[in-house]
């Protein structure tokens, strides 16, 4: 059987593998086209910290992880470049970007330029706006916040003022992108949760920002700009380091319940903690709230939802932080910015309609303190969930441990796709090839548009008479399959080799003698191809291994290690030719094994001479 990168999981990938070239032709074109504009703007360059600064840093109530440090410095590294910074921090929820991106905001300030945070929601605003109150205090920075929590008489207020340059920090929602809003001297333009901003508004912040430093934060980056990052396209920060003593959350994914509902909520209440209990429909919120408290009448319960007002929420807000109440019934306004360390479990109604990213932000309201946290993802009993659905509550369940947020936004970029990286249309083409090949296929694509000559892959084509496919009994679903195709494809190393059988074992049982024949010709098409083999075929007694070029050192030590069994053929197409050992039952792929490992050894002490 004929085996190739491309060519395993048939002739589908083939023509996929197509169709993605000139797709992202086009998408390269376009990105080499707007993200060069924005390196060839003058950008403003900050400078060195100033003692202000190291004064502001030293206030800092925690002990900073190595992580954060390390992204502070990656991002005042960039500031201080007279090109305009485009970077994405991204970190799980509560790790701590917040502090990072005040930092920051601090860093453009101090030097007498301006700062707009923007954030998706009115109550993560007013969580931002009193962070930096407080963080900021004794300090001459004027913090103002732009929202629906403000009059329209202090709204045009504040709009003044910003424009005028008094106001040094405006924390807003999306009113912060009205066409009324224009600054003095923005020097920093900080976007919290991006992936809760429309196409619309993010062509505004283009617009708003070309020659602007702009920060982005996200746990669960949108796969377009995941994609972006891992691209080269952005650049990345990630904090994976968890702060001291947080445990992660522990996370069910079961069909509704109102007796495990109502036992979990009792066992938060006797450790005196506190429940939020998430449903997401304003107009029969209050009956939920009347339900759950004929189940639990113990406890205290009350509602808070988009609709109400300013007044109205804070003080739910009060109430929840001063314990006055043990369990808050709500819709998703509680998704971002919400920090309260005594609420500690977590119910989640019809969890099966929300996204991977939204699921991960609300799992993060619960957990933020050393206790252990509790997530029940419920769904309507005897419901039968789709494919997606299904995908989405089983990534949430597996993926519980600290730093899930970044691996979540990558099985997230599996099921949706990794967009077109521009516009509106969130799915794209990287489904049908895999990540690692899309991402191969674009980076070529925009290096060819920048007038940069690829890297050339070399693929080696393996011809052996052996058993090597996945067969229909094996892996029924056409989906399945194909995936598990693309996973051997990209095996590299022994470990890959020993992960993917693994994986198979786990998930489908142990592996058939055709599926174990396709693992190892994949490592050993590999091998052969990292050490400049083309082409691999058996031909009667024989294994020929193809090269453009002979080594006349890699062929006499071949010979010397083989005991006499190669041959050297140097005609128009070049080949080593390795005899057979068929003692002890070996075949064509044990001598290819033997021949190769003995080559990747030869060819490692040629190149140590060579240095």
């Amino acid at each position: 059987m004929t085996l190739k990168l491309h060519r395993l999981g048939g002739q589908e990938w083939q023509k996929a593998k197509t169709r993605v070239k000139t797709a992202v032709k086009d998408i390269a074109k376009q990105l080499v086209v707007l993200y060069g504009k924005r390196m060839a703007s003058p950008g403003y360059a900050f400078g060195p910290d100033e003692e202000w600064q190291y004064d502001f840093e030293r206030h800092f109530e925690y002990e900073e992880t190595e992580d954060q440090l390390r992204c502070i410095d990656e991002i005042k590294s960039d500031m201080e470049r007279a090109v305009p910074m485009d970077r994405l921090l991204c970190g799980d929820v509560g790790f701590g970007k917040t502090e990072v991106a005040l930092r920051a905001a601090f860093k453009c300030v101090s030097q007498s330029k301006q700062c707009a945070i923007l954030v998706p929601t009115t109550i993560l605003a007013f969580q931002h706006y009193n962070t930096i109150l407080k963080r900021f205090e004794g300090f001459p920075v004027k913090v103002e916040m732009l929202s629906r929590f403000r009059t329209a008489k202090q709204q045009a207020d504040i709009v003044s003022r910003v424009k005028s340059g008094e106001i040094d920090i405006v924390v807003g929602t999306h009113r912060l992108l009205s066409q009324d809003v224009s600054f003095r001297d923005l020097g920093l333009f900080i976007v919290d949760e991006e992936q809760r901003f429309g196409v619309a508004q993010k062509e505004r912040i283009k617009e708003m920002t070309p020659n602007v430093d702009v920060l982005t934060l996200s746990a669960t980056p949108i796969p377009r700009t995941l994609n972006m990052a891992m691209s080269g396209i952005r650049d990345m920060s990630v904090i994976e380091e968890a702060p001291q003593d947080r445990r992660p959350v522990q996370t069910y994914v079961l069909e509704h319940d109102n007796g495990v509902i109502a036992d979990a909520i009792r066992r938060e209440l006797r450790r005196d903690g506190q429940v939020y209990y998430l449903h997401n429909r304003v107009d029969n919120i209050e009956l939920v709230a009347a339900a759950l408290h004929n189940r639990v009448p113990e406890a205290r319960i009350t509602v808070a939802h988009g609709k109400m007002n300013e007044e109205e929420l804070s003080e739910i807000w009060r109430q929840v932080l001063e314990h006055e109440v043990d369990i808050l019934v709500c819709t998703t306004i509680i998704e971002t910015g919400v920090d309260i360390p005594n609420v500690n479990t977590l119910i989640i109604e019809n969890a099966d309609r929300y996204g991977l990213s939204q699921l991960h932000q609300l799992r993060g309201r619960v957990g933020r303190s050393s206790r252990r946290a509790y997530a029940y993802l419920t769904f309507t009993r005897g419901k039968q969930l789709t494919d997606i659905a299904q995908k989405r509550l089983e990534t949430m369940r597996d993926f519980t441990e600290f730093g899930a947020g970044f691996k979540i936004a990558m099985r997230d970029m599996e099921i949706r796709g990794a967009g077109n990286l521009l516009g509106a249309q969130q799915h794209g083409h990287m489904e049908s090839v895999g990540y690692d090949m899309y991402l191969k296929l674009l980076a070529d694509a925009v290096s060819e548009e920048k007038g940069q000559t690829a890297a050339e892959t070399i693929e080696c084509l393996v011809d052996l008479p052996i058993t090597a496919h996945i067969p229909d009994s094996y892996i029924s679903d056409n989906a399945q399959r194909l995936e598990i195709y693309r996973r051997i494809a990209d095996i590299r190393t022994v470990e890959d080799s020993m992960d993917v059988f693994d994986e198979l074992i786990d998930r489908f049982g142990e592996p058939p003698k055709a599926v174990q024949g396709l693992v190892d010709v994949a490592l050993l098409r590999n091998m052969a191809a990292s050490i400049g083999i083309r082409e691999v075929r058996q031909q009667q007694e024989s294994v020929l291994l193809y090269c453009d070029k002979l080594d006349m050192r890699v062929g006499a030590g071949l010979s010397a290690a083989l005991k006499g069994r190669v041959m050297i053929s140097a005609g128009s197409k070049p080949y080593f030719a390795v005899k057979i050992d068929r003692t002890g039952g070996k075949d064509g792929l044990d001598t290819l094994r033997e021949a190769l490992e003995a080559a990747v050894e030869i060819k490692a002490e040629i190149e140590k001479e060579d240095v």
